[in-house]
């Protein structure tokens, strides 16, 4: 029985893995995946193990970016260390609209919106969104090609953005993507932000879950959840640096095109099988 929970607990860490990054919507995917593979677990532990297990994705980024984010590093210059914290000032500007108002409605949204209708219209609504703003954009040059290049107006501009991640299906990358491009970032320098702003809002979100549902577990839900983490660490190295290679040369149109065509396919499944 336990071999089953974990195999279905691999699987979720491959989604999250790959949808994590991806400008997809983790939280949409996970949502959906689980009407298809039900972990034999508490509704209390579901909830909570679905936000946690980002927990391992984001240590990939801490991983990756290791050295660019580390502003006590010997290796860099004065300037450098100035450069890094300056990033961190920008990220913590950044954070707070989503951690704020995520705070405050953290019940309410789980409540009311975390279903399937919520996760294909969002899914379709980002999609026509990501293929209009490609098109608009096309051969256009960008304002903010670095982190030196981003203001403190910017950074909490593009948290704004960050806020209808708030909302199944929306991806917390895609928005903060398409609002960083939208204001004039270069798509490496707004994939990157993306990826930074998510360290204090998945630790914050992941602790926050794990206060509510306490820390009584059951060796059974400790090995289901370090499983999905480490799958999801490992898939999320893979797919980061699948993105970064990605975006050198295409636009994020294909995303949108997935989008719209998953939504799509929800709605039909729901309405004909559900």
């Amino acid at each position: 029985m336990i071999f089953i929970e974990l195999l279905k607990a691999v699987f979720l860490g491959v989604v999250e893995g790959i949808t994590e990054w991806l400008p997809i919507s983790s939280t949409g995917h996970m949502i959906l995946v689980e009407e298809f593979i039900q972990l034999d677990a508490s509704a209390a532990f579901k909830e909570m193990f679905f936000v946690v297990i980002q927990l391992g994705a984001i240590l990939a980024v801490v991983l990756l970016y290791f050295n660019k984010l580390n502003p006590f590093s010997p290796k860099k210059s004065t300037q450098e260390k100035k450069d890094t914290m300056s990033i961190w000032y920008k990220v913590v500007v950044g954070v707070l609209p989503a951690a704020v108002l995520g705070f405050l409605f953290d019940d309410w949204l789980n409540d009311h919106l975390y279903n399937y209708w919520t996760v294909a219209i969002m899914l379709i609504v980002y999609g026509i969104l990501f293929i209009i703003i490609e098109n608009r954009n096309k051969g256009k040059e960008s304002s903010i090609n670095s982190f030196q290049d981003l203001t403190y107006k910017t950074a909490f501009l593009i948290g704004m953005f960050q806020v209808l991640s708030l909302i199944p299906g929306t991806s917390r990358s895609g928005a903060t993507i398409l609002g960083a491009i939208l204001i004039g970032t270069s798509r490496f320098v707004a994939t990157e932000y993306s990826f930074f702003l998510s360290i204090p809002i998945m630790f914050g979100a992941s602790f926050l879950k794990l206060f509510k549902f306490g820390f009584a577990f059951t060796g059974m839900e400790v090995a289901i959840l370090l499983t999905g983490m480490i799958v999801a660490f490992i898939v999320s190295v893979i797919a980061i640096k699948f993105l970064m290679g990605y975006i050198k040369n295409n636009d994020f149109k294909a995303f949108g095109w997935y989008r719209i065509i998953l939504g799509i396919l929800v709605i039909g499944y729901f309405i004909f099988f559900g």
